[in-house]
């Protein structure tokens, strides 16, 4: 089976997660949003604990290893990605190549939006629905913008990126079915079990 291995990167409340679930309905693509092992690790370690960091992406790689491995048609993973690090493009890329020495076609679609619009969808139904820790919408509107601060969370216009398979979008203005859709065609990903 040949599979689709999606990364969908972007700032906090840019849309990454709720773009997946629709690109997911669409493709049959299985969605893992980031939070799903944040949410998880959090209630067991505070972030600041070296514990945090290796439980979070110890669940990341089993995961990754058990779709790359399993007859599935493949994965949707959200990232928030700072553009400003090596060592996150590192990151990756050892993900992509882990899908890739396995014949999977590696995409990545990079989401942007106006600051003002992400701040409306910070406090958006799903959003909070799915993301325990954003509940809190006072620390984290401050944790927004202090995170926007301190790091480059979307790639310059032009920008040249080491993705063989890339696509930025502007979704400020966009649904999510419709950003689910130009991410399908631009990509040609397969129908498998949608």
């Amino acid at each position: 089976m040949s599979k689709t291995f999606v990364i969908i990167l972007g700032p906090h409340a840019v849309g990454k997660m709720t773009v997946g679930q629709e690109l997911a309905k669409l493709t049959g693509l299985r969605l893992f949003h980031n939070h799903m092992s944040i949410e998880l690790t959090r209630k067991l370690f505070a972030h600041s604990e070296k514990e945090w960091s290796i439980l979070n992406e110890t669940i990341r790689k089993t995961v990754f290893e058990l779709f790359d491995k399993g007859d599935f048609p493949g994965l949707i993973f959200t990232y928030m990605c700072a553009f400003d690090i090596q060592s996150e493009f590192d990151y990756l890329q050892n993900v992509i190549d882990l899908f890739q020495e396995n014949g999977a076609k590696c995409c990545v679609v990079e989401l942007c939006a106006d600051f003002e619009e992400r701040l409306i969808r910070n406090k958006s139904e799903n959003r909070l629905l799915h993301k325990e820790s954003k509940r809190n919408l006072e620390w984290s509107e401050a944790e927004m913008r202090e995170t926007s601060e301190k790091y480059r969370l979307n790639s310059y216009d032009g920008e040249k990126l080491p993705f063989e398979h890339y696509m930025k979008i502007d979704n400020t203005n966009l649904t999510p079915e419709n950003v689910a859709k130009r991410i399908k065609s631009y990509f040609t990903i397969a129908e498998e079990n949608a």
